[in-house]
């Protein structure tokens, strides 16, 4: 009897599929979406807040522990959340192995670089750079 010749339907289809990968994946993405809520609604707690909306005020609440690093790990989650989708939806429509693997590659090279600059301009604000 073949892989395939079983009796029973669990037994034809035992082996095929993602075989136990992919669970992380799924995970991270809730994570991640979990996360953007809470810091999406801090951010947005957090600007109705402030008394005015001038820059000299934005800078300063930036410049605080409790401003720069929930920034910083939004940047951080939204990239990575981003990027994430993306190769979900070059995963369900590009079915040409060498160019899936290549958008994934641009797609992970354009995320760190968009997170690298985002990151150093925070860090511009919060560290006090000349503007």
């Amino acid at each position: 009897m073949s892989l395939g010749d079983s009796a029973t339907p669990l037994g034809r289809v035992k082996g095929l599929g993602a075989s136990g990968h992919g669970g992380g994946h799924w995970l991270e993405e809730r994570f991640t979406s979990v996360m953007l809520v809470f810091l999406s609604l801090w951010l947005i707690f957090s600007l109705a807040m402030l008394p005015v909306f001038d820059q000299m005020t934005f800078t300063q609440w930036l410049r605080a522990p409790s401003g720069g690093i929930p920034m910083a790990l939004l940047i951080v989650f939204a990239f990575r959340h981003g990027v994430d989708g993306l190769k979900v939806a070059v995963d369900d429509y590009v079915h040409e192995e060498g160019t899936r693997i290549g958008i994934h590659y641009f797609l992970n090279m354009a995320g760190i670089a968009g997170v690298s600059i985002a990151l150093f301009a925070l860090g511009k604000i919060v560290f006090g750079a000349a503007a």
